[in-house]
This record gives structure tokens, C-alpha cells and sequence, in this order.
């Protein structure tokens, strides 16, 4: 028998997948967004790529680690990591755990309005995510992907940096 994810079962019998039952979990529930659409909008403009929370924290380790001279949302990387040692052919990712889809300590965050449109987004992120690991450690790179949630418990990540960095403090 085949594990499912969280027990979920499709209407043919078969398992669900994690898109499913985010689906089926959206149809169970009636959310509807408190912001009018032009605030939503002006709301989602103010949304950062760079210089965010988790990445500022993840780099400020980094520095505390000892481990300078990386540089930032290199183009001409697959999938621009945020933080990439060039030399050493390491990347880190920092991703924010909506944007892309993470299943944080057993449950993902859905968007509470246009699931038609967030849906088929978030989980075009995560397959964009996994093609840019693929592609860079089939380059001979080596690399991290930092979740939003792990950098509330900075010292576990401090922890688990200096192992993938190979820094022996």
C-alpha cells in the first residue's frame, strides 16, 4: 500500500497528490478575501523578490559563519540563487514558503481568493524550483533550499548552514 498525502484519497480511488489536496482542502473550506481588489493588488505590489526577511537572516549567518565574498541573484545562474559562492560552486535558495508551496509542519498556506490562478502558479514555481536545482547540480554545483519557516529558528539553521558550508566553528 502507498503512502498518501494526509490520508487524502481521489473521487477514482487512486492517491492524491500534494496539488490535489490542496484543491480538496480548498473546496472543503469558504474563504473570502477581506481586502477589496485594488487593495489586494496594491497589497501584492509591495511584495519583494529581494533583500527579504528570510534572505537578509540567511545572509547575516552566512557572514556570522565566517563565510563572505558571495555574491547575490547572479543571472547568469540558473534560477538567480540569492546567495551563490562562485568558487566554491555553492547556491542557496531562500524561498518563501506561499510562493512556493511549501508544507510547512504538516499543512500548506493556501491564497484565499483566485485559487484558479494561485494554484497552477505556486505549483509552476515548484517545478521551476526543482529544474533549477537539476540543472545547477547537474553543473557540478552544490545546493540549499532554506525555507521562510526554518529561518524563525535561526540557530538550528546556523546548524545546518555550517554543515552545508563545510565551516568548522
Amino acid at each position: 500500500t502507498r503512502k498518501t498525502h494526509r490520508g487524502m484519497v481521489a473521487a477514482t480511488g487512486r492517491p492524491c497528490s500534494q496539488l490535489e489536496t490542496i484543491r480538496i482542502s480548498l473546496s472543503r473550506r469558504v474563504m473570502s478575501d477581506t481586502l477589496s481588489p485594488e487593495e489586494r493588488s496594491e497589497r501584492m505590489r509591495l511584495v519583494k523578490s529581494k533583500d527579504t526577511r528570510p534572505e537578509m537572516v540567511v545572509r547575516r549567518l552566512c557572514r556570522d559563519l565566517g563565510c563572505s565574498g558571495y555574491r547575490l541573484h547572479r543571472k547568469d545562474l540558473p534560477g538567480k540563487p540569492d546567495i551563490a559562492f562562485i568558487g566554491k560552486k555553492i547556491a542557496i535558495f531562500v524561498h518563501g514558503c506561499f510562493w512556493h508551496g511549501h508544507n510547512c509542519s504538516g499543512h500548506v498556506r493556501l491564497p484565499k481568493s483566485k485559487q484558479e490562478y494561485w494554484l497552477p502558479k505556486i505549483e509552476r514555481n515548484r517545478i521551476r524550483d526543482l529544474e533549477n536545482v537539476a540543472a545547477l547540480t547537474g553543473n557540478g554545483w552544490r545546493v540549499m533550499e532554506v525555507w521562510e519557516c526554518e529561518t524563525k529558528k535561526q540557530e538550528r539553521l546556523r546548524i545546518s548552514l555550517a554543515e552545508f558550508l563545510c565551516v568548522t566553528h
